[in-house]
């Protein structure tokens, strides 16, 4: 059994205000073990993200200028996920984003639903533990599952970490697959489950430019205006 666990990042919150996709991320579960196959991309959105999702995900239009468009990678997004199970956390949200995306399309390249089934781990979640906290950093502490690495969201970081999540929400089984050694322990161990610090990809370090930083030192001092001479981050 195929499974592809997918989190995307975007501009905004609603595709509805031609808000666009910059990430998608995706891990590949066989038999419900972590192979080694992704699937990452970042994507260039041709328009700002909201000031709300740039605090989230930390992707600037200038960092993402020279990625390719959507048009351009959705034909091995599709390959990849092509058959599979994909498994999203509140999926109604990604699976909306990615439909308009394949809208803007040239041709008509139908929906996401026509190529591969959909399940969602908020609902299973939710039906799991009614009444709880159900987002992914609820789930990551009540199943101690490690995500000190998550300071911003990344698409392929919170794929890996859903993955790890998911497998144990559903069932507990968390070793990659094919021959690969053991990362991880299952929930029913007593344990907790920690992911190996070599099998965690190194999160994309995205340095401020000359420009951002001149602006923050400007917005500093005008915190440092306005206090007083208060401003507790040129303390720090």
């Amino acid at each position: 059994m195929r499974q592809v666990v997918l989190d995307t990042e975007t501009t905004g919150l609603e595709p509805d205000q031609e808000h666009r996709i910059i990430e998608i991320g995706c891990i590949e579960l066989i038999d419900r073990k972590i192979t080694r196959r992704t699937f990452h991309q970042y994507i260039n959105p041709e328009r700002d993200s909201d000031d709300g999702a740039l605090e989230v995900h930390g992707l600037s239009r200038q960092f993402l200028e020279d990625k390719p468009l959507f048009a351009d990678v959705w034909e091995d997004f599709v390959d990849f996920i092509k058959g599979a199970e994909l498994v999203i956390h509140n999926a109604a949200f990604d699976v909306a984003f990615i439909n308009y995306e394949m809208s803007r399309l040239a041709d008509a390249v139908g929906k996401l639903e026509d190529y591969c089934a959909v399940v969602d781990s908020l609902e299973i979640a939710r039906t799991k533990h009614p009444g709880q906290k159900n987002s992914l950093d609820a789930l990551c502490k009540r199943y101690s599952v490690d995500n000190s690495q998550r300071e911003l969201h990344g698409a392929l970081l919170d794929a890996e970490i859903l993955a790890d999540v998911f497998l144990l929400l559903t069932g507990g089984q968390v070793d990659l697959a094919l021959g690969e050694r053991e990362v991880g322990r299952g929930a029913d161990s007593g344990d907790g489950y920690r992911l190996l610090p070599e099998d965690r990809r190194p999160l994309l370090v995205i340095e401020a430019s000359a420009d951002e930083i001149e602006r923050h030192e400007a917005k500093l001092s005008e915190v440092e205006r306005a206090s007083g001479g208060e401003c507790i981050w040129r303390r720090l």
